[in-house]
């Protein structure tokens, strides 16, 4: 009994001594910490606009669990840079365990909204610093900051922000989205600074916004450009001498200047012409990454233009790449890229010409119900007549069988006309047969048509268009056609033995 008794004491003294010790014991920090980058860059950014978010991993590489003294930005809480460190948000920490042989993970984010800002863009740096003295060790953050010319709504005395109307949807309600009026002295868009716009920067009725060449404007989610009836607005790129660089085109894009975002769709609204609108003029442009990129309404009277655009690329946009509305467009030197319905979408009729024009729907992103063009002259209990569409020396491409979509309501008319074209269109279940809108062999609608063939585009994933040695498209242009816009889209001639599309082939593609 007294041999139980001793046994039952020492357990009992055990246990409360086991109780009185520290759940842990750590070793101190010897500077030897390890990390997953040697410095961290974050990607540009604008000012006022917040990066993503970056990882550092910080390894224990001893067989102790350690304690570091201290974590912290060099600049403490001046710092522009914000931390993350093991799930605790903050500049300055104390007393960090990592286990043996573990690691921690560090969050780094970075906002710039200096208002003494006075360079056009600058790097911004600081340090995050483990421990200190002899045992100090430290990773460079750097950031690429931007600065902008910032376009907005007002925020009115009841906390909401500004709105104006973009028209009257299919239900007979008015379209209110965030948006503002741009002031006089806002409608000159220069090369000197990007432009961020939030929300819809309109253009008013008897104005004009001009946009000068190398101009880059980008949008924030669910913003774009509003042209009302009665204004206009000009994009007068010019063609660049380095393709890569780009420096003399207009480029539209969204405000996320990260990689991770350079190719993802609907980031940004629309550019919407407005019934009403006549004489805009789109020259070297890029737009992409819209929901849609360019929305242009007709208001029936189809003797001036709506919309000239000339060697200018539109692609990956969510919806549609170019969606018209019973407008009249003319189109030289033009790419659609790939978009997630169509990527050149002629509805309710209209009247329009496109020459050299790459229609090319490589859609990525997912499953896609559309075509690269569809026109039609009936939509939503609405018609009006196709005047005329007529497509010269131009693409209709795409990853799909059927990239050509024609849709007549048979009473209004409907007239189109394909001349030294490539289309695809891969009937393989025969439901158009006897259809007389896809009579390929009607040379009154398809005139010298080159069906299903090879256009051997240099990077459909990347979006580069050029054709390459073994393309079809090569040599099969109308000469009379080419003659009347004599360069490709690069600026290359075309003058002798030219090439279908927006451009002309050479060994140097």
């Amino acid at each position: 009994m007294q041999r139980y008794l001793y046994l039952i004491s020492t357990l009992l003294l055990v246990i409360i001594w086991s109780s009185c010790r520290k759940d842990f014991e750590y070793a101190p920090n010897v500077g030897n910490l390890e990390f997953s980058k040697d410095t961290v860059y974050l990607d540009t950014i604008f000012t006022n606009i917040g990066s993503s978010t970056y990882t550092l991993k910080v390894y224990n590489p001893n067989r102790d669990d350690i304690e570091i003294p201290t974590i912290g930005l060099k600049q403490g809480q001046n710092s522009k840079y914000r931390l993350n460190v093991d799930g605790v948000a903050g500049k300055e920490f104390v007393n960090i365990p990592i286990l043996a042989q573990d690691s921690l993970f560090i969050f780094i984010e970075t906002t710039y909204d200096d208002a003494n800002f006075t360079e056009n863009e600058f790097l911004y740096t600081d340090v995050i610093e483990f421990d200190s003295g002899v045992n100090l060790q430290e990773v460079p953050l750097v950031t690429l900051v931007q600065d902008a010319v910032f376009l907005y709504p007002a925020t009115l005395s009841d906390g909401t922000k500004e709105t104006i109307s973009l028209g009257i949807d299919i239900n007979g309600e008015e379209i209110l989205v965030e948006g503002f009026y741009l002031s006089d002295s806002d409608l000159d868009f220069n090369r000197e600074k990007p432009y961020v716009i939030y929300g819809y920067a309109a253009v008013e009725e008897g104005k004009t916004l001009n946009i000068e060449a190398g101009c880059r404007v980008h949008f924030h989610k669910d913003s774009g450009i509003y042209i009302s009836d009665g204004a206009a607005f000009n994009v007068n790129g010019v063609l660049s001498l380095d393709q890569e660089l780009l420096e003399n085109e207009v480029i539209f894009e969204g405000d996320r200047l990260e990689p991770e975002f350079s190719n993802l769709p609907g980031q940004w609204g629309t550019v919407w012409i407005a019934k009403g609108s006549s004489g805009n003029f789109i020259s070297h442009l890029t737009l992409k990454n819209a929901t849609i990129g360019l929305l242009v309404e007709g208001d029936g009277i189809l003797g001036f233009p709506t919309l000239s655009i000339r060697n200018s690329q539109i692609y990956n946009s969510a919806n549609t790449n170019l969606w018209s509305k019973n407008s009249h467009i003319i189109g030289e030197n033009v790419i659609l890229g790939g978009a997630g319905l169509v990527s050149l979408h002629l509805s309710l009729g209209g009247l329009y010409s496109f020459t050299h024009t790459t229609i090319a729907n490589f859609w990525t992103h997912g499953f896609r119900s559309g075509s690269a063009l569809q026109i039609d002259n009936h939509a939503s209990g609405l018609s009006s007549d196709l005047i005329q569409a007529d497509f010269k020396n131009c693409i209709v491409d795409g990853n799909s069988k059927l990239e050509l979509s024609l849709q007549s309501n048979n009473t209004n008319s409907f007239n189109f006309l394909f001349d030294h074209c490539l289309i695809k269109f891969e009937d393989t279940s025969g439901q158009f047969n006897g259809n007389p809108l896809y009579n390929f062999s009607n040379s009154t609608l398809y005139n010298q048509v080159l069906l299903n063939q090879n256009t051997d585009f240099i990077d459909v994933i990347k979006h580069i268009f050029w054709i390459g040695e073994a393309s079809t498209a090569k040599d099969m242009a109308k000469l009379e056609d080419a003659l009347l816009v004599p360069l490709d889209i690069l600026g290359t001639n075309r003058t002798v033995l030219p090439d279908i599309g927006a451009h002309e082939f050479t060994h140097e593609n």
